[in-house]
C-alpha cells in the first residue's frame, strides 16, 4: 500500500514527476485513430483562487467574455451563453451553435439542481441503414462523419434560450456583444487552432468550399497570430441578438442550414425545415448518487456520462481510494477495473430514454453495485467485463459506434453562488465540416450505433427518427452533506470523458488535491478494452507493472480538457487543463 499524499502535493511536483519524459512545450504528437482533436502540447498553469465568482473555460477569449458578463451583474447562465457564442468563433473545432450541449444548473437561493439538454435529434427521414454499406457493414468512420448525412438538428441555442428564460438576469441581446465584436473585428488564431487546421484531421474542411475558404484562405492554412475575421457570424449574432432564436429554427438561418445539408457536395443529408421547427430542448432532473459523504450529480440519458461516472465511483467506494497515492499502481489498477464494469453496462443499456428502456435506477441500485464491485480483482486485470443485469433491465446488443473528442467544457460560479457545468460539442473535430453563415454544423448522428443490430439483437442506441444519440459528455457537480455546492467539473474527450472526469473527482475528493493539481495529473483510461496511459508521463514507467497484472497497455496522447472549480470554506479554487488553451478568471 502506498502512503497517502495530502493536499500539499504541489503542482510543480506533479509536473516534475508526471511529465518528466515530456518537455512542457510545443509538440506535435502522433494521434490515435478516432482521436481526431489531437493533443497540441502542455502549458504549466497555476491554481486560481477567488472570493466572489469564477469562470473556467477552454479559450482565453471565452473565459474573458464570461467574466465580463458576471462582472456586469449577469448570472452563471448569462455567462454560459456568452462563452458559447465566443467559443463558436474561436474554438470552432470543438463546439458551436451548430452543435449540442448538456448543462447542469445550480440555483443557490432555491437550493435546486436542474439540467438542460440541447442534444441533437435525428431527422424524421432517418433510417437504421443510413451508415451501412451494401453488405450490411458500417461504412468507415470518416466517411460517416463528413457531409450532410451526419448532421442532427442543432440544440445548443434552444437549450441556452430555455435556461436564460428561467435563470438569466441580463437581457438576451447583451450576451452577444463580446462575440459580435470579436467576429467583426477579428480574433488572434491560437497555436492549437493552427495545428488542428494544418493537420487536416477532418478532411472535410479542405474538401468543402465554405470551410476551405475560411480555414485555408488563398489556399494557405490559417496560422497562429493571424487575425481571423468572421463577418458572416457577426451577422448571424446580430440577428439572434435582436430576434431571439426564431431565425435559427424557423427563419432564414433554418433555411440556410437545411439547404446546406441537403445540397452537400459530400453525402447529402435528410434534414428538413420541419425537423428544425419541431426541435425541443429538454429540462430534466439530474442523476445523483452517494460517494462517501458527498452527493455526486450528472446528466440523465441520453448522456451516458452521469450514470457511468456515478457507477465508477460507487464501485470504487469499498476500496477506499483515499488510502492510495494519486499515481500509485494499486490506485490506477482499481480505477481501470471500475471503469471496465461501468463501461460494460453503459455500452449495453444507455440510449435515448424516449426510445429505449434505460434501467437508470437499476444501474444505480446500491445492492447491484455492491455485487458488481466484488468482481474487481485487486491484483489482476479482469479482461473484458460483461454487463450486469441491473433491476429492470432488458437484454440489448452492445453499441457499435464512435464517441469522438471534439468537445469543450466550462465551469462557472456566479456572485450569488449559482453554478453551471456545461459540456458542448460538434462531435468530430470541425464537426461535419459543413459551414453555414460562418459556423460549423455537427456530425452527431455518428454518435448513434452505425450498426442497428448485432447477432439478431437490436442495439439500444441505433438510429431512429427524432431520436437523440447517446453521448459521453459528463458535466458534473458534487455537493456536501449539507447540500452546499462542493465541485463543478467536466471535460471534452469523446468516450474517455468519463474516465477523465472520474479521475479528477477522485483526485479532489479522495486525495485532497487542488483542482489545478487534479486536472494536471497524467491520465489513464480503460473503456472495457485496453488500459491506455498518457504518452510522455511518468505513468509509462508503470507499463510493465500493469502488464504483470494482466493489462494490455497502450501508450497514447490523452487529450483531456478538464475545467474545475472547487468551493472550499468560502474560497473558489479553479483549474484549467494544461493540455489545452483554457484559462480561469475570478474575482
Amino acid at each position: 500500500m502506498t502512503k497517502y499524499v495530502p493536499r500539499k502535493f504541489i503542482l510543480s511536483f506533479i509536473f516534475a514527476t508526471s511529465f518528466s519524459a515530456l518537455a512542457v512545450a510545443d509538440v506535435l504528437p502522433v494521434r490515435e485513430d478516432r482521436e481526431p482533436e489531437a493533443a497540441t502540447g502542455l502549458t504549466i498553469k497555476e491554481v486560481v483562487t477567488a472570493k466572489e465568482f469564477m469562470v473556467a473555460a477552454a479559450n482565453p477569449y471565452a473565459t474573458q467574455a464570461g467574466y465580463n458578463i458576471i462582472e456586469q451583474g449577469g448570472s452563471a447562465v448569462d455567462a454560459a451563453i456568452a462563452i458559447q457564442l465566443v467559443l463558436t468563433l474561436v474554438e470552432p473545432q470543438s463546439s458551436g451553435i451548430g452543435g449540442g450541449n448538456f448543462m447542469l444548473h445550480w440555483d443557490n437561493a432555491k437550493q435546486q439542481l436542474t439540467t438542460f439538454s440541447g442534444r441533437e435529434t435525428a431527422p424524421k427521414a432517418a433510417t437504421a441503414d443510413m451508415f451501412l454499406k451494401d453488405d450490411g457493414q458500417p461504412i468507415s468512420w470518416i466517411k460517416a462523419v463528413v457531409g450532410g448525412r451526419s448532421v442532427g438538428v442543432p440544440g445548443v441555442l434552444k437549450s441556452l434560450k430555455q435556461a436564460h428564460e428561467k435563470y438569466g438576469k441580463l437581457p438576451w441581446s447583451t450576451l452577444f456583444k463580446d462575440a459580435i465584436a470579436l467576429a467583426d473585428n477579428g480574433f488572434i488564431v491560437s497555436p492549437r487552432l493552427e495545428r488542428l487546421v494544418a493537420m487536416k484531421m477532418n478532411p472535410g474542411i479542405w474538401q468543402l468550399d465554405e470551410s476551405r475558404n475560411y480555414f485555408f484562405p488563398k489556399g494557405k492554412a490559417i496560422q497562429a497570430g493571424d487575425l481571423l475575421v468572421n463577418k458572416k457570424l457577426a451577422k448571424v449574432y446580430r440577428s439572434l441578438a435582436k430576434e431571439g432564436i426564431e431565425p435559427f429554427y424557423q427563419g432564414w438561418l433554418a433555411k440556410a442550414i437545411v439547404s446546406k445539408v441537403q445540397n452537400s457536395a459530400i453525402a447529402p443529408g435528410r434534414l428538413t425545415l420541419a425537423d428544425m421547427q419541431s426541435y425541443n430542448a429538454q429540462e430534466k432532473v439530474a442523476i445523483c448518487g452517494p460517494y462517501h459523504q458527498y452527493k455526486i450529480c450528472g446528466m440523465a440519458p441520453p448522456s451516458s456520462g452521469g450514470i457511468t461516472v456515478i457507477q465508477m465511483l460507487a464501485l470504487l467506494e469499498p476500496y477506499n481510494m483515499e488510502q492510495y497515492a494519486p499515481l500509485s499502481l494499486d490506485a490506477l489498477h482499481l480505477f481501470t477495473q471500475s471503469s471496465r464494469l461501468a463501461f460494460a453496462d453503459r455500452d449495453r443499456y444507455i440510449a435515448d430514454p424516449d426510445f429505449a428502456d434505460v434501467p437508470v435506477q437499476g444501474m444505480l441500485n446500491a445492492d447491484y453495485l455492491a455485487e458488481r464491485a466484488k468482481l474487481i480483482n485487486l491484483k489482476k486485470d479482469t479482461a473484458k467485463a460483461q454487463p450486469g443485469m441491473p433491476p429492470g433491465a432488458i437484454a440489448k446488443a452492445e453499441n457499435v459506434g464512435y464517441g469522438l473528442p471534439s468537445t469543450s467544457h466550462f465551469s462557472i460560479v456566479d456572485k450569488a453562488g449559482n453554478a453551471v457545468s456545461m459540456t458542448t460539442s460538434v462531435e468530430m473535430a470541425f464537426g461535419s465540416a459543413l459551414m453555414v453563415e460562418g459556423f460549423l454544423l455537427n456530425n452527431q448522428l455518428t454518435d448513434f450505433s452505425l450498426q442497428p443490430e448485432v447477432n439478431g439483437q437490436l442495439v439500444a442506441n441505433r438510429i431512429e427518427p427524432f431520436k437523440r444519440p447517446r453521448s459521453s459528455m459528463a458535466p458534473m457537480m458534487v455537493f456536501n452533506q449539507d447540500d452546499s455546492l462542493k465541485l463543478v467539473v467536466g471535460s471534452p474527450g469523446g468516450s474517455r470523458i468519463i474516465n477523465y472526469v472520474a479521475q479528477a473527482m477522485i483526485a479532489i475528493l479522495d486525495w485532497q488535491l487542488t483542482p489545478q493539481q487534479a486536472v494536471s495529473l497524467p491520465r489513464i483510461t480503460n473503456r472495457n478494452k485496453v488500459t491506455t496511459i498518457e504518452k510522455g508521463s511518468s505513468l509509462e514507467l508503470l507499463k510493465p507493472l500493469l502488464e504483470a497484472r494482466g493489462h494490455k497497455v497502450y501508450i497514447r496522447d490523452l487529450n483531456s480538457g478538464l475545467h474545475a472549480i472547487e468551493l472550499d470554506k468560502g474560497v473558489l479554487i479553479g483549474g484549467a487543463d494544461p493540455r489545452r488553451e483554457g484559462t480561469v478568471l475570478g474575482q
